[in-house]
């Protein structure tokens, strides 16, 4: 009986004592979290780049216009680049904020924008504008995540923090034929900051394949060499019309680290990857959206953003999606029949599933005892493109220059 008392008050001390812990672990996250707001970093230095004061020098802004508003927005003529941030000294970039008054899919997709790390040759960032800030397919549409916002879809901002050591420049250039009439910004940034080793540099690139081809996985970020991490990607997919059922099956796969044949890490389907399931209509989260669902145009613009759920790699990294589609058996067969290109890959009914490429002898799926209206998926070829973000322990990344205009803007459907 007393034995009984001694652990049943040790137990209520120890569960006091584990509580004051947690309690404790709390409160520091708290303070730690708010000390952001509070506390000033030594040497810090807060500085806006714009056109009212390009170089965002002390004491040098308004000069126009007596004080008033005298210089907000420029033009940018055709073939024309403007440096919109040209600083030395470590620091961190901590938003940037664009408008422009044509906003087009295919003018957003001919503006570049350059961003270049302590005196790189070669830069970190070279991409389509629109499709920097998720606009793709279709014209800019209203969403927050945790990184890109367009309030009332005719801006565009970026949150996404962007350390330098030595230098910063970024640069956009106007590669359409007309003239860019009216052309807004500012890059907001924090001078005199000391960046450790494990600080890495803000990456982007993008690609396009049009079509992809039949049975290989397109390729979201092209293999990358370094340590650092994956920050996500969007995705534009401008379907293929000949194709009959669902488009998205494909699976994504990272390779990392010495990574080959098979990944270390996959997905189960494209709807999957971005936090939804059994299709994918239009929504917007600070992790995962989907900003284009149109189904009537066949056009989908999606994005996963791994803020909670880090990435990280320490050799390299590679990041793909299969190309993958599904719909009946019956579907599949017409369109073999009418030779389109296509291959199946495995066939699911019920709770059965058979992977076809498995079989050994192989059986073509005319002749699988699967019932007619198995849900079969296969292979396919879409026009996609996307965005990777990502950092890396060195300010350039060794990939491909951006793709011409030309081969930007071309359209296949």
């Amino acid at each position: 009986m007393g034995g009984t008392k001694m652990g049943t008050g040790q137990n209520r001390y120890r569960r006091l004592f584990l509580t004051a812990i947690v309690i404790t672990i709390l409160c520091g996250i708290l303070n730690a979290r708010a000390g952001d707001l509070y506390k000033k970093p030594k040497g810090a230095k807060t500085r806006w780049a714009s056109f009212e004061n390009p170089g965002g020098e002390k004491g040098k802004g308004a000069l126009l216009n007596k004080g008033a508003k005298g210089n907000a927005f420029e033009s940018l003529d055709a073939g024309a680049s403007k440096i919109l941030l040209d600083v030395k000294g470590s620091g961190m970039i901590t938003r940037m904020w664009f408008t422009v008054n044509d906003r087009t899919t295919e003018t957003l997709r001919m503006l570049k924008l350059d961003m270049y790390w302590d005196d790189a040759k070669t830069p970190a960032v070279s991409i389509p504008f629109g499709d920097f800030f998720c606009v793709m397919l279709e014209g800019p549409v209203k969403f927050e995540s945790s990184f890109f916002a367009n309030p009332e879809g005719r801006s565009f901002n970026c949150y996404i923090p962007m350390p330098f050591r030595k230098s910063a420049r970024i640069q956009i250039t106007n590669e359409s034929k007309k003239k860019l009439g009216l052309l807004f910004y500012d890059i907001d940034y924090i001078l005199g900051m000391k960046h450790k080793k494990d600080v890495c540099y803000f990456h982007a690139a993008w690609r396009r394949e049009s079509p992809t081809e039949l049975k290989r996985d397109f390729e979201i970020l092209p293999r990358v060499k370094g340590s650092g991490r994956f920050l996500g990607a969007v995705i534009g997919v401008n379907l293929n019309p000949i194709y009959l059922g669902w488009w998205g099956e494909g699976e994504v796969k990272m390779f990392m680290d010495g990574d080959t044949d098979h990944p270390t890490i996959v997905g189960t389907g494209t709807e999957d990857y971005i936090g939804t399931g059994w299709g994918q209509g239009q929504y917007s989260q600070m992790y995962h959206g989907c900003l284009v669902s149109n189904e009537k145009n066949k056009r989908y613009v999606f994005y996963r953003f791994h803020v909670p759920d880090p990435v990280y790699f320490s050799k390299d990294i590679r990041v793909t999606i299969q190309q993958i589609g599904g719909s009946s058996k019956t579907d599949v067969m017409k369109m073999r029949k009418e030779n389109i290109p296509l291959m199946p890959v495995s066939v699911a009914w019920g709770t059965k599933f058979v992977g076809l490429l498995d079989l050994d002898p192989p059986v073509e799926l005319e002749n699988h005892l699967c019932p007619d209206g198995a849900w079969t998926n296969y292979y396919r070829q879409d026009d996609v493109c996307a965005v990777a973000y990502f950092y890396l322990d060195k300010p350039e990344n060794g990939l491909a220059p951006l793709p011409q205009v030309e081969e930007r803007i071309k359209s296949i459907y």
